[in-house]
């Protein structure tokens, strides 16, 4: 899930995972597994001047009837483009799509399952034949909000890793938990600083410990991220690398840390990143749980091996994620497996990002049409990139030429 810190941090899942970048996440009013669209944080909200008495009050704009052959979404709507109106699209290599399109059709979105049958039968070419292949077989819808907006927000996440170990030890006191045996039986379950604090509520989750982290900020991240790699030191000594993936949360909403930082006064919007967050929390170590309990939510994780590091984690499509070319979308506009053409610009930079990426995922910050968030993938470069990626954004969806829009 596009969990997506993103999850999604100086600006997103939870895939969903995956799920918006995470300085996005922390400073927006929500995250990739919160219940409101993220929103920007460069600015404060603008207070509109008083009307004076003299001044006549705008009238609301007549919406424009869509163009014929317009799908409508539940939040969006699908208006018929053509190939040529694609920036970018012949400067693009359709061959480093192709993984992860074969990844979503392991598992093919309604309509698509013809399309998946010709591409399992597609011989090697190069990228002008696998263009003109995808050109023939897909038409192209520019996606536009209901009003006819067609700007929107790129935000990024990426898969954090982490030192833990199995047993607590002086240096490894924050736990990450699995699942809570009565989860189901409380709802919303307890919060953040009540798990820390409560006898009831810390038996609740005795023994669910899959791993122990020392920083309660590398926990923080990992929940809003939605899954990450721990190379976990075990009681015999031996170390090994192992994914946590989303399994659940304690159905509490998602508070941003780094916005209640800003309103205490204690950063400006423009030091709310994840090092100024960080740098705060070092000079201000006594008060690390007070900022910590302003967001009740918790994620709870199950453990999966990680036989092959250079496989993404899963999606909310129930795949794995490909770096540079997986995205998170809000499903109500894009269905999961869809192919998008997206039109922005790489982080703190004019140079175009314009390619062809695969909706896989999704988050809860992941909200509205023109929406998504760039899975970056692991290491230092892509907690990087996705920790600057607030970007304008423009998308179209190409979809099967046989198949109706869904």
């Amino acid at each position: 899930m596009s969990v997506s810190i993103s999850r999604h941090l100086t600006l997103p899942a939870f895939s969903r995972t995956a799920g918006p970048v995470l300085g996005a996440l922390l400073l927006a009013s929500c995250a990739q597994f919160s219940t409101q669209p993220a929103a920007p944080t460069e600015h404060r909200p603008v207070q509109a001047p008083a009307t004076s008495p003299t001044t006549t009050a705008p009238t609301a704009p007549v919406p424009v009837p869509p163009p014929p052959g317009t799908f409508e979404k539940t939040r969006a709507r699908w208006v018929p483009s053509e190939f040529s109106e694609l920036p970018g699209w012949g400067a693009d290599r359709p061959s480093e799509v192709m993984p992860a399109l074969r990844q979503s059709c392991i598992r093919p979105a309604e309509g698509w399952a013809r399309f998946c049958e010709d591409l399992r039968n597609l011989k090697p070419a190069d990228d002008m034949v696998q263009r003109f292949w995808l050109e023939s077989r897909l038409r192209v819808f520019r996606i536009e909000s209901p009003e006819g907006d067609t700007a929107g927000l790129l935000t990024g996440y990426y898969e954090p890793l982490f030192e833990a170990t199995r047993k607590p030890a002086a240096n490894r006191r924050v736990p990450l938990h699995a699942l809570p045996a009565d989860l189901a039986s409380r709802k919303p379950y307890w919060t953040r600083q009540q798990l820390d604090n409560l006898p009831a509520a810390q038996a609740s989750v005795k023994g669910r410990e899959l791993a122990w982290l020392e920083d309660p900020l590398d926990a923080l991240v990992l929940q809003i991220q939605g899954s990450g790699r721990l190379r976990i030191t075990e009681p015999d000594g031996s170390s090994r690398l192992i994914r946590l993936a989303f399994a659940g949360h304690n159905d509490q909403p998602y508070k941003s840390v780094g916005r209640w930082l800003i309103e205490q006064g204690e950063l400006k919007a423009s030091e709310a990143s994840w090092p100024g967050i960080k740098d705060w929390a070092r000079r201000n170590p006594a008060r690390i749980n007070e900022m910590l309990w302003q967001n009740p939510r918790t994620v709870f994780f199950r453990e999966e091996p990680l036989p092959d590091p250079s496989i993404g984690p899963k999606g909310a499509q129930g795949v794995p994620l490909t770096p540079g070319r997986s995205i998170a979308v809000d499903p109500q506009s894009v269905p999961y497996g869809s192919l998008v053409w997206v039109d922005s610009t790489e982080p703190l930079s004019t140079r175009p990002l314009q390619r062809l990426v695969v909706a896989q995922d999704t988050g809860s910050a992941i909200t509205g049409a023109v929406r998504a968030d760039f899975f970056w993938g692991w290491g230092d470069e892509a907690e990087s990139q996705a920790g600057r990626t607030r970007q304008a954004l423009r998308s179209w969806v190409l979809w099967p030429r046989e198949s109706a829009p869904r």
